[in-house]
């Protein structure tokens, strides 16, 4: 059976093999070192050249005339990360902070005005009585739904909620909105018996391409309130999780945005 494709696009397969060929060579590549490398017409290999500098896929030193990857390479790569599933990309992620904090630990998103847990993992000797994969929770009942909803406008979180009692008798609307603006502020969620008594949580926010908050990482510490001298420790640990999520997602965290 003929393997040949016939419904090739010339152009556009040189300009792939042009690309990959910078991708494996890992540095910069004059025209007369990409024509020894490449099977192709000397007149052929210029256009295609030109026509990737042109759309930004490869860049020309100034000085030396060489070529190189360019931006637009590193944004087809950040989109097929982010292609990826979220829970694929967090599960090893939050299975790694398990077996550093000892703790149960979980990534959950918001879906409406609630959260889903879409993976988790206990800790070996926690007796601490763990939700299971898609379970949903009010979002204003929890600290990861506070974490969650920390991304919202004001307009958005108006929408959301609309009365000026939260749901449930939960509550003032504003106070809650003040509360999160204040998450917001911190960058993270300690919530101390505040969902259920006897059991603390930290929480750190995974983000988006567009600096959004697009998930929650946190941990559960079996205690009313997490201990002074496991605090710090615990927090790091969370926040490193949830930094290298967001990296793996091509996200950016409002502290890394100039």
């Amino acid at each position: 059976m003929d393997s040949k494709c016939k419904y090739l696009i010339p152009g556009l397969e040189k300009g792939l093999q042009l690309l990959l060929l910078l991708a494996q060579q890992h540095r910069e590549l004059t025209f007369a070192e990409i024509l020894r490398l490449v099977d192709m017409p000397k007149a052929t290999a210029y256009r295609a050249i030109q026509t990737l500098v042109h759309l930004d896929f490869l860049v020309q030193h100034p000085r030396t005339g060489a070529f190189s990857l360019g931006r637009k390479v590193l944004s087809l790569g950040l989109g097929y990360i982010a292609s990826l599933d979220l829970t694929q990309l967090g599960q090893p992620i939050i299975e790694h902070l398990r077996d550093r904090s000892q703790c149960n630990s979980h990534l959950v998103i918001r879906d409406g005005r609630d959260i889903i847990y879409i993976a988790r993992v206990s800790g070996a000797e926690s007796k601490i009585n763990h939700v299971s994969v898609g379970t949903r929770l009010l979002a204003h009942r929890t600290s990861l739904g506070r974490m969650l909803l920390s991304g919202l406008t004001r307009p958005e979180f108006d929408l959301l909620y609309p009365d000026e009692e939260l749901p449930d008798n939960a509550g003032s609307k504003q106070i809650f909105w003040d509360m999160i603006q204040a998450d917001k502020v911190r960058g993270f969620v300690i919530g101390e018996s505040f969902y259920r008594h006897g059991i603390s949580s930290i929480v750190y926010p995974v983000y988006n391409q567009s600096n959004g908050v697009e998930a929650a990482i946190s941990i559960m510490v079996p205690a009313d309130s997490i201990p002074a001298q496991e605090r710090q420790y615990l927090q790091n640990e969370v926040r490193c999780a949830a930094e290298k999520l967001t990296e793996f997602i091509g996200g950016i965290s409002p502290a890394k945005v100039i």
